[in-house]
């Protein structure tokens, strides 16, 4: 059975105006990925440790669903709106990881 995955995408807001703008971002780009398929959810997370990091950690059905997605042709568009907010303190902007095990 194909493992479920978890695509997590790191942005960053340094006062209170980008992180209203980076909720509303994440909202916006949560309605328009709510009908893809193998989309099961999303969250977005704020560190008490540094409240200027955020993680939008959305969960899939497998790979091959979230492949699909990404390489398809309204990937780019889906997710433009939380694009600006990516998180430049980070090498790389992004992590994708396949469930090895849960209880």
């Amino acid at each position: 059975m194909p493992a479920e995955v978890r695509v997590l995408v790191y942005q960053a807001a340094y006062d209170d105006e980008q992180l209203a703008a980076v909720r509303a971002a994440y909202h916006e780009v949560s309605k328009r990925m709510a009908e893809v398929p193998g989309m099961l959810g999303n969250e977005l997370l704020r560190s008490p440790a540094d409240p200027t990091a955020l993680v939008v950690v959305s969960r899939w059905s497998d790979m091959a669903a979230f492949r699909e997605w990404e390489e398809g042709a309204t990937h780019k568009d889906d997710t433009s709106p939380l694009r600006p907010y990516r998180d430049t303190r980070l090498k790389v902007p992004f992590g994708i990881y396949q469930v090895d095990a849960e209880y």
